[in-house]
């Protein structure tokens, strides 16, 4: 499955937290912060910008990837969702 090329920050805020439990902490400027204690503790920042750029959201979903242990595919399906 391709990455999306127009993907919110704010929608793979929605996402990672509607499908993978993460939560909003508080948003510092145009960088929204998540937190996850599942399976411990993660927080990563999310960019709040109209479209992601390719490289930044392949390195948020390669992180939140190796902290729940799920594949590539698995994150971009729900993505898709």
């Amino acid at each position: 499955m391709k990455i999306p090329r127009d993907l919110s920050g704010h929608a793979l805020v929605n996402v990672l937290c509607r499908t993978w439990g993460y939560r909003v902490i508080h948003q510092e400027g145009s960088h929204i912060l998540l937190e996850t204690e599942e399976p411990s503790h993660q927080r990563i920042a999310v960019p709040a910008h109209k479209a992601l750029r390719l490289g930044t959201l392949n390195a948020i979903l390669r992180v939140v990837g190796k902290h729940k242990g799920v594949e590539r595919q698995k994150l971009l399906e729900s993505l898709n969702t």
